[in-house]
């Protein structure tokens, strides 16, 4: 393995052709053998074993989104990172939120962004702060210079085998930082957001294949889901355009600092239709078609990128 420009370690999936290029979507990535390993939460994708792919080589934008200027939660790494990646591939300038502790990843993302010769601007902070998810959306229009893309991704997953050990802490911080700081963020946003805008909010496809140790968490994912649709037919007649994208099992920092039981790690994403789990590249083509125009007459619609498990 060698390192690519920017220091990081390049796995072979960077030196893969772009993704426009015919592939077999059951060989484009290999399928996963990560060791068992832990992360303190939030976790890290510079730690990650194996790696990701954002799309920081494999993505090729063609100008779908030039212009525009979107705030992303949870942008730092995983999907967010490589949606953030995508938009700017496309055109888009981007503000990124994420936790304090994800700093490293939120560079690199930023360098990323900044390559393809758009606008970062990085905005840390915790999303069970009311008062964040306030200024997050000033902080954003001021630093983009407007707002007409909402991509509300950032998630809280810690998986507990039994009920009667979910405690209050975790449950009230998983709805808090899930479906309340959407709303909130949401209706901040609202005070910005022209006619044309497009506001994506990510769910699972656990609102609709609930793990019995993700109670929580697919719960809110749930609410996910009838939010976007409610939201969706509310602010249709003003020209805002409200989806979701619901993945299925995808590799990030997310797995590895308590969202899936370690020993089922090794394992992670093989029992999905394609026989492997996705890449956080894999899902930015959604995002990228929900917010350009060219889904213009797409509402309120919940897009399934899982590798095949079926889902209403």
């Amino acid at each position: 393995m060698r390192e690519s420009s920017n220091g990081h370690p390049q796995d072979a999936h960077e030196e893969s052709t772009d993704q426009l290029t015919f592939q077999d979507p059951v060989t484009r990535y290999p399928v996963l053998e990560p060791p068992k390993q832990d992360q303190p939460e939030p976790g890290l994708d510079r730690d990650l074993v194996p790696r990701t792919d954002r799309g920081e080589f494999s993505y090729r934008g063609t100008g779908r989104l030039e212009g525009r200027k979107a705030l992303i939660t949870g942008a730092d790494s995983g999907i967010g990172a490589a949606v953030a990646i995508a938009f700017a591939k496309e055109g888009a300038d981007v503000a990124l939120n994420y936790l304090p502790a994800e700093e490293p990843d939120a560079q690199y993302v930023k360098g990323v962004v900044e390559t393809a010769g758009r606008k970062a601007v990085l905005l840390p902070g915790d999303l069970s702060d009311r008062d964040v998810c306030e200024t997050l959306v000033r902080d954003a229009v001021d630093g983009l210079g407007g707002l007409d893309i909402l991509v509300n991704n950032a998630g809280k997953q810690i998986a507990v085998e039994r009920l009667e050990d979910l405690d209050d802490e975790q449950l009230t911080a998983t709805f808090t930082v899930n479906i309340i700081a959407m709303f909130r963020i949401t209706k901040a946003a609202l005070q910005h957001l022209p006619a044309g805008s497009s506001i994506i909010n990510t769910t699972s496809i656990q609102a609709y294949q609930p793990s019995p140790d993700l109670l929580d968490y697919a719960s809110t994912k749930a609410a996910i889901n009838n939010f976007t649709k409610g939201l969706g037919q509310q602010l249709a007649p003003r020209g805002i355009r409200v989806n979701a994208v619901a993945p299925g099992p995808f590799w990030t920092p997310l797995q590895v600092s308590g969202g899936q039981p370690k020993e089922a790690l090794p394992e992670f994403g093989t029992s999905t239709p394609l026989g492997r789990a996705g890449q956080p590249t894999e899902l930015a083509p959604a995002y990228v078609f929900l917010a350009s125009p060219e889904s213009s007459y797409v509402i309120g619609e919940t897009l399934n990128v899982n590798g095949g498990s079926p889902s209403p």
